[in-house]
């Protein structure tokens, strides 16, 4: 029985392994896909374009300047 342990215990871990890595490579496909699909649809339909934090600064700060003068 105790030879069985021995063997059986590796197995068990290289299974758990697989099974990790195989679910965690479909839901990165899963996400990359969903991603590419958002993409595509955003600039099919004329959506939204990325704007940094940076963008959004800038740009608050600029109508905030017009809005004083």
């Amino acid at each position: 029985m105790d030879g069985m342990q021995q063997l059986a215990l590796p197995i068990l871990g290289i299974v758990a392994a697989a099974a990790v890595t195989f679910y965690a490579v479909s839901f990165a496909e899963i996400r990359e896909k969903s991603f590419g699909d958002l993409d595509d649809s955003e600039t099919e339909n004329g959506g939204f374009k990325y704007v940094s934090s940076r963008e959004r600064r800038r740009a608050r700060k600029k109508t905030d300047k017009q809005a004083k003068s």
